[in-house]
């Protein structure tokens, strides 16, 4: 399965709000999540970049804001 397939797929999975995050020797919930969301937000701006799509836009921007809270939730541990 590739990785668009997989991210169609998961779209169709209602939002819990819940995360998933992976766990390591020196895990920290709120610095893994916000990297989660940088990475998803490098990852949508680039999609945005090649397809130049409102649908698309719109999918950077919200990764975006997810970044952005979880950077804020970071700071203020």
């Amino acid at each position: 399965m590739s990785v668009d397939e997989l991210r169609v797929l998961l779209d169709e999975v209602p939002d819990t709000r819940e995360i998933v995050l992976r766990g390591g020797e020196r895990w920290s919930v709120l610095h893994d999540a916000w990297r989660e969301a940088h990475e998803e937000a490098g990852d949508t701006y680039r999609g945005w970049r090649s397809m130049r799509s409102r649908a698309a836009y719109a999918a950077y921007r919200a990764a975006q804001d997810r970044e952005d809270a979880a950077q804020d939730a970071l700071a203020t541990a």
